[in-house]
C-alpha cells in the first residue's frame, strides 16, 4: 500500500494536469465522454482527430474557456498541480494567467507591439515599474523569437505584422503572465509553410519552460513537435501515449484507421 501511495505521488509530480471522467455537454449534445488523461510537465502533448471529434472542446476545458458559452456544461475532475480548476473558489481570470492560450487565427490586440505583450502583466499587476515591464516585454519577445524583427518598432501596431509574426506576438502575449501551461488551438492552420516551420521550432523551444498542449489537424505536425499524442474520435479519447508509439504501433484499430487515412 505504501509503495502504491508513493507511486501515486511520483506520478502526480510529473503530471501538470490530470483529468478524470470529464464530460462536456452543449445543451443536450454530449460532446466529450469520459475523458481521462495525464498531461506531463515540460513536454508537448498533441491532440489529434477528425474535425468535430472534441479535441478543441476538451482543450478549452483546461482553462475554462467553455465558461464563456452559456449552454456549455463541464463535469468531472480537472486538476492543475493537484488543484481542482473548477472549484468555486478558483477565479477563471487568474486561472487563465496560469494557463495561457493561443488561438487558430492570430488575434493581436489593436495596440502597439509593446502594449500587446505588456497587457497581461499590467492587468495582473505583475511588474512594479516601467523598467520591469520593459524587461518582461523584451524577454517574452525573445522567447517568441520575434525580438530581432520588432525591437526597432515596438510602438508600431501589432496588426501591421505578417501572419506568422502576429502569431508569434500572440505567443509572446500568452507567456507574458508567466503561465505554467500553454494551450495552442491549431496555431499554424492560418500560416504559410515558412511561418509554420518558425512556430513549430518555437514550440519545441517553449517546452523547456512550459507544459504545452497543441490541437492540430496535421498528423505530420503532431509527429514533428510533440512527445505525447492523444487521439480523439466522436467525443472519446480513444488512445493516448508516446507520439512515436501512437504513430508506429497504435493499440486501437480506430487510431490506426485515422493515421492511415481510412477515417478522418
Amino acid at each position: 500500500m505504501k509503495d502504491m501511495r508513493m507511486e501515486s505521488r511520483v506520478q502526480s509530480a510529473v503530471n501538470k494536469i490530470e483529468a478524470r471522467k470529464v464530460q462536456v455537454y452543449y445543451g443536450e449534445n454530449h460532446a466529450i465522454k469520459d475523458v481521462d488523461v495525464n498531461i506531463p510537465d515540460k513536454a508537448v502533448t498533441a491532440f489529434i482527430g477528425p474535425s468535430g471529434c472534441g479535441k478543441s472542446t476538451f482543450l478549452r476545458c483546461l482553462n475554462r474557456m467553455n465558461d464563456t458559452i452559456p449552454v456549455c456544461r463541464v463535469e468531472g475532475l480537472i486538476q492543475l498541480e493537484g488543484e481542482d480548476i473548477y472549484d468555486k473558489r478558483v477565479d477563471p481570470v487568474q486561472l487563465r494567467a496560469k494557463v495561457g492560450m493561443v488561438f487558430q487565427k492570430p488575434n493581436p490586440f489593436p495596440k502597439s507591439i509593446y502594449d500587446n505583450v505588456a497587457y497581461g502583466p499590467r492587468i495582473h499587476g505583475l511588474t512594479r515599474n516601467k523598467a520591469e515591464l520593459d524587461e518582461v516585454v523584451e524577454s517574452c519577445l525573445k522567447k517568441a523569437a520575434l525580438w530581432n524583427e520588432v525591437k526597432d518598432r515596438l510602438h508600431a501596431p501589432g496588426t501591421g505584422l505578417s501572419g506568422g509574426q502576429q502569431q508569434r506576438l500572440c505567443i509572446a502575449r500568452a507567456i507574458a503572465t508567466g503561465p505554467e501551461v500553454l494551450l495552442m488551438d491549431e496555431p499554424c492552420s492560418a500560416l504559410d509553410p515558412i511561418a509554420t516551420a518558425q512556430v513549430e521550432e518555437l514550440i519545441d523551444e517553449l517546452r523547456s519552460a512550459f507544459s504545452v498542449v497543441i490541437v492540430t489537424h496535421s498528423m505530420q505536425q503532431a509527429a514533428r513537435v510533440s512527445q505525447h499524442t492523444a487521439f480523439f474520435h466522436l467525443g472519446h479519447l480513444v488512445e493516448y501515449g508516446e507520439t512515436g508509439q501512437i504513430f508506429t504501433n497504435p493499440q486501437d484499430p480506430r487510431t490506426e484507421s485515422y493515421i492511415t487515412g481510412r477515417i478522418g
